[in-house]
Order: C-alpha cells, then structure tokens, then sequence
C-alpha cells in the first residue's frame, strides 16, 4: 500500500475515535426517587436528584455538602409533570439510577396505577426493580429524609430495602416487576409498604427518617384500603422469603409475664380443598431462637405460646383483609395454581369467595435455639 494512502487512514481512523455523542457524567442531573401526588386534577410530581460526587469512594459522604434536592412540577399527565420539571433543571436529566417512587393515597384511587406504570416502565432509561411505597404524608416530606448517621442516601431504607428486610422482615419490599405480576395475576391485589416519618435525635438536631406504617392494598381500578402495622403482621408468616422476624406472645397465666423470640426460617405450604366451597389448609413451619428466659417457664410453654401469637397474627392480618374486601394472602392465587377447572368455577373477577372459615392454621416448630448451650437464665437468682 502506499505510505501516503497509509498515513491519511490513519490519520482519519483517530477522528473516529471520540464519544462526540456521549453527555460527561459531569454534564447530568440524576433521579434517585420520584414522589407522586394528584390534586384539583393534576398529577404533582417530585423529583429527588441525588450528587454522586463522592458516593464511588466513600459511602460515608461529605457532611457540609446536601446528598439531595427535591423539585416539584405539575401537569395533567405523568409525562406533562415531568416536561414541566425540565424546565427548571440545568442539565440533561439520567433516569438509569431511579431507585424508587412514593405514591399518595389520592394519586393510587381510581385506577391510577396504570397510568402510573406506564409511565415509568416504557421509557428506555427506567428499570423494572424501581421499588414502589405509599404515603399518609407529603410525599415532598419522605423524599427529604435522610439515612442514619450521615450515610450516602444510595443506602437508605427506601432506595435499599432489602439489606433491612434481612434483619427484619416485617413487610416484605415491592418493586414494578412484583407489582404488575400481582396485578395481572389472581387474585388481581397486591400490598404495597406504606412509610411514613420518624424522628432520630443527635446532639444536634432531630432528623427524618423513613419507617414501615402498614400495608396499602391496591387492584387494577381501585386503592381498596391501608392495612396499619399492628395488623399487618400476620403477612410475615405467611411468604417463604421472610428471613427475621420477632414473635411476642403472653406465657402461661401471668399476663404481665411476656416472651419475645426470633424467627429465623419460615416454611409455608397452603393447599386448597375443595367441597360445596373452597378452604384452605395453611401450613407453617418455625425454627426460633429464644435469647431470654424467666422464672422457671419451660420449653414448651415457650413453644405453645408461639404457636398461638403466630395463629393469631395470621388470623387477625385476614380478617382484616375481609373487612376490605381483600384476599390479603393471595389464596385465590394457591387455586389458581393448583386447579384451575375449580377456580374457574368458583372465581369472580379473579376472586374466590372468602369468609372467617375458609382458612384453617396450623403452627409447628421444627427447632428451638438458645444462642447458648444452655435454655435457663443466665445469673441465677
């Protein structure tokens, strides 16, 4: 080949080279939560941006400088609020680590959530694993809150749930994926987290954090109701995925004398049974560790004890569910599975009819720990 043909390619390749296309990191705004309201028939959006400047080397940020800003526009679409939104951003906008939105009560009625969906999931940028929460409170006020001791905001409960469900599993966290399965599927609900703010002092200040409220059920055309914590707890008990939860329950006859255990493994199987109607044969398994002993109270006082709080808070958490009208355990969905020429039967709008009967409880426990060698108190009175 010619040296001068040579030169010139190579010449050119290198203008080849360059990214002209690409935004500098430096040169982008990033969405870490969104908050949606609806108000005298407006969408009211809120946009959490987050800094990223020291997240990648140090999860502990600089204190002097605010991890995030929250802004707020309005619109008669999703999509209109967020255009709107623009207009007071300086740089292009990078929607790849939205992490999580916060619904109100008011924008989750009247089939909503469709909207809402849609329109998050179909832009090119947003994922599937965004994890989705309601509120009591100003949506503007949860996305203002801040993680403990000055951790990078990446690592708070609502954009990383799952590292605090690992401790405690009291309400197991939904993302989009989980909620348009739940929605498409029978029982055609599904139980979103609702949080709400809590106060943690320092010798300072006192500052917001987020905290688990309850559980609000939701359905293709309707928000069907809020389910408080005291209430939810029976829901626990009630998924293979719980890793840690606490049982408190009264022992023997004193009714001040009370025993708190940890659940560490929790094996459910629910199996349908059809007669004139359906009924459901709920079984739960347990392994617990005991960490505190009183009085001379037995093992086994412990063990029936147990049994008896787990029943109870599986049975209250559903009747409260039949209060609002909602199969709150997805017990539609265990027939549906198992026979569908029943449930096709039976079902309306997904549903099968559900009453106080319909499901029956069983506890057992497949082993109990001391964290010690020994199941007595510690210094002997």
């Amino acid at each position: 080949m010619n040296k001068g043909i040579l030169i010139l390619v190579i010449m050119l390749t290198t203008l080849l080279t360059g990214c002209w296309d690409v935004n500098a990191p430096e040169r982008m705004l990033y969405i870490h939560g969104m908050g949606l309201d609806y108000k005298d028939g407006k969408y009211e959006v809120y946009a959490q941006i987050v800094d990223f400047t020291n997240t990648a080397k140090n999860e502990q940020p600089v204190t002097n400088v605010p991890q995030a800003e929250v802004g707020h526009a309005s619109g008669k679409t999703i999509n209109e609020a967020v255009f709107n939104l623009y207009h007071s951003m300086d740089e292009q906008v990078f929607w790849g680590f939205f992490s999580y939105v916060i619904l109100s009560e008011e924008v989750l009625k009247n089939g909503r959530s469709n909207q809402i969906i849609d329109a998050f999931i179909r832009y090119r940028e947003t994922r599937y694993q965004i994890w989705v929460y309601g509120t009591k409170d100003p949506v503007n006020d949860i996305l203002l809150t801040t993680p403990n001791i000055n951790k990078s905001i990446i690592l708070s409960k609502l954009g990383n749930p799952e590292n605090s469900y690992e401790q405690e599993s009291f309400i197991k966290p939904i993302n989009f994926r989980t909620l348009i399965i739940g929605l498409n599927e029978p029982n055609h609900e599904i139980g979103i987290p609702f949080v709400t703010i809590k106060d943690w002092e320092t010798e300072k200040e006192t500052k917001n954090e987020a905290d688990l409220l309850g559980v609000g059920i939701l359905s293709p055309k309707e928000f069907k109701g809020f389910i408080p914590a005291e209430k939810s707890r029976g829901l626990q008990w009630m998924t293979n995925d719980t890793k840690r939860g606490e049982v408190t329950a009264n022992v023997g006859s004193n009714e001040e004398l009370h025993f708190t255990v940890v659940v560490d493994k929790v094996k459910v199987t629910v199996k349908p049974i059809i007669k004139d109607k359906v009924k459901f044969n709920v079984r739960i398994k347990l392994n617990f560790n005991i960490s505190e002993f009183k009085d001379k109270v037995s093992i086994d006082e412990i063990k029936k004890a147990v049994i008896k709080g787990v029943k109870k808070e599986v049975k209250d958490t559903y009747e409260e569910g039949l209060e609002n009208d909602v199969d709150i355990y997805r017990l539609s969905e265990y027939l549906y599975r198992k026979n569908i020429k029943e449930w096709k039967k039976l079902q309306k709008n997904g549903k099968v009819e559900l009453n106080e009967d319909s499901i029956n409880i069983k506890v057992e426990i497949n082993k109990i720990k001391a964290q010690r060698k020994s199941f007595k108190e510690t210094i002997d009175k």
